[in-house]
Formats: structure tokens, C-alpha cells, sequence
């Protein structure tokens, strides 16, 4: 099995029930090869909680990953390397059309293909699972 990875951001958002700070964490990691996330809340002053999470990564939560952590950005440290393995798992992987594989194709073969650390190292793996070498890294 291969390592978890995990970032997590604490923030405050205001509570619908009585208006005071929730103190929110926010938690996304890859484990057992699925990208997956989390939020928990709990207000101090009426005791509201929530719990939430899913697979796909909610966009406020991936901005305050990011913001938080700074972008993790997908190498391929031997080049030259095959574009069209490349774009094969791209288009598995991000779902993309051709057209928007090329493109997205070409950001990583010029090492400026970032996101948080789990998604950029979801990527990698795969990558590597199709003899591609790929490292997630942060600059």
C-alpha cells in the first residue's frame, strides 16, 4: 500500500444557526489510491457541528488548500517523455477531450501543472503506473 498523503487547513466560517465563528477544519488526502476530503466545524457558541466529505474536492476547500499550502507541481525529472502516454492518462484520469489533454499535456511536460498536493500526487502515480517517472513537488 502506498503512503497517505494529506493537507489540511483550519478556518473559521460563520454558524447558520446563531451567527457566531464555526472553527472549521478541512482535511484532503489521497488514501488507498482515492482522492478524498472532509470538513468538521463545531461552534463555540451554541455547539452546532457538521460533519461533511465526498470524493470530489469542493472548490472553497481547495482555495483555502491552496492558499494555505502554497501548489504542489507535477515533474517529470526524464525527459524527453512519450506525450501521447502522457495524454493517455490525463484524459483517464482528469476526464479531458482531446483537445484539453494537448494543452493540459503540455503545461506538465513544462513543470507548470500544480494543485494541491494529494491531486498533483494522484496524477503522478498514475503516471508512474504507466512508465511514466513523475514526482509531485512543491517548488
Amino acid at each position: 500500500m502506498e503512503e497517505l498523503v494529506v493537507e489540511s487547513v483550519r478556518y473559521s466560517a460563520p454558524c447558520v444557526d446563531c451567527g457566531a465563528q464555526l472553527e472549521c477544519w478541512g482535511v484532503h488526502g489521497l488514501i488507498g489510491g482515492s482522492l478524498r476530503w472532509d470538513v468538521e466545524s463545531v461552534c463555540s457558541a451554541c455547539g452546532q457541528a457538521t460533519a461533511d466529505c465526498g470524493q470530489d474536492l469542493p472548490a472553497r476547500l481547495r482555495d483555502r488548500l491552496l492558499a494555505d499550502h502554497g501548489p504542489a507541481t507535477l515533474r517529470l525529472p526524464n525527459p524527453p517523455v512519450e506525450r501521447v502516454t502522457v495524454m493517455r492518462v490525463l484524459r483517464a484520469e482528469l476526464s479531458l477531450g482531446l483537445t484539453e489533454a494537448k494543452a493540459v499535456a503540455g503545461q506538465v511536460l513544462a513543470g507548470a501543472y500544480s494543485g494541491t498536493l494529494p491531486e498533483v500526487e494522484a496524477l503522478a502515480r498514475k503516471l508512474r503506473e504507466a512508465g511514466v517517472e513523475a514526482v509531485a513537488a512543491r517548488p
